[in-house]
């Protein structure tokens, strides 16, 4: 039973340790993608650790558990996870981990549910203010133009993925910057960021005393909005898509001196008016190999003493 609990103490290190590590460095900002799949591998590995705690400590409280997970290896190396001694807390630690995750897929179920109705409404909605001419399909057109007063930009994922923009922000947004306003959009839709969203607030609600998963659903909405303008000022400039950003926002007070629940805004314009400079190629590859090793490491606890024994 000592390799389920070195598993456990191996997932909480990294949910306290591994945050604050990101926290405190200061290449995310410069690097939104490869943060993205550090905070992805951080949280992988953590949950990876309950799972393969979870399948040690069910073998090691029931026999017929103990059968089908070690089935094609030899009794040595049955013999080297010193399962046979049982341990009172193993059918305890199975149980509860196994509960942590149905409770993790009745989220996730929820969440992608959730935001299924939220589509449908919102496609509802569009077809009320914008109906379709005879016709006309539903999916015909990806780029919606809808009646509005207030500049906005935003993209309804899905089956048939559209993109919607109002008449307010076609008057107000000048050159290319529609342009890129369309681009930051379809960087979301290119590289399914509302996934990511779907899979951190799920675990962010399942489990909200849990401060990993937390600091996991801030920064995917932080890091997502920083990647999507890197997509777009790398085709239209810098200067192009801040201006952008600062029409759209400027009428609801995010550049004001009061808090807004869209403060970031106003970070995402001083980022692309004075950008960080871009790590080299080396070391976004370190970085990126560094953060794919992270769920390596409760694969090497989990499986050592196994391989140590058929050695």
């Amino acid at each position: 039973m000592m390799v389920p609990a070195a598993l456990l103490l191996l997932g909480a290190l990294a949910a306290v340790v591994a945050p604050r590590l990101l926290a405190r460095a200061d290449w995310p900002d410069h690097e939104p993608v490869v943060a993205l799949w550090a905070w992805q591998c951080v949280v992988a590995a953590v949950l990876l650790c309950c799972v393969l705690s979870m399948t040690l400590s069910a073998a090691a409280a029931w026999v017929a558990v103990r059968g089908h997970v070690f089935a094609p290896a030899p009794h040595s190396v049955v013999d080297a996870y010193a399962l046979s001694k049982g341990s009172p807390w193993a059918a305890t630690t199975a149980v509860a981990l196994a509960c942590g995750g149905a409770w993790t897929a009745a989220m996730l179920v929820r969440e992608v549910l959730r935001a299924r109705s939220h589509r449908r409404q919102s496609r509802d909605e569009l077809l009320v203010r914008a109906p379709l001419l005879p016709g006309e399909e539903p999916s015909s057109d990806w780029l919606v133009v809808l009646e509005g007063e207030r500049p906005d930009a935003w993209w309804l994922p899905g089956t048939a993925p559209q993109l919607v923009v109002t008449t307010a922000a076609l008057r107000r947004l000048k050159g290319r910057q529609l342009d890129a306003v369309l681009a930051h959009e379809q960087g979301h839709a290119r590289a399914r960021h509302d996934w990511l969203l779907h899979c951190s607030a799920a675990l962010a609600v399942g489990f909200p005393q849990v401060p990993v998963f937390a600091a996991f659903r801030d920064e995917m909405h932080r890091l997502v909005e920083l990647a999507a303008d890197d997509m777009a000022s790398r085709r239209f400039g810098r200067l192009t898509t801040a201006l952008a950003l600062v029409e759209l926002n400027e009428d609801r007070g995010v550049f004001g001196p009061c808090p807004t629940p869209q403060a970031h805004v106003p970070q995402r314009v001083h980022r692309l008016l004075a950008p960080p400079d871009r790590l080299t190629p080396s070391r976004r590859l370190r970085l990126t190999a560094a953060a794919t090793l992270v769920p390596v490491i409760p694969l090497l606890v989990a499986f050592v003493p196994g391989l140590r024994a058929l050695g």
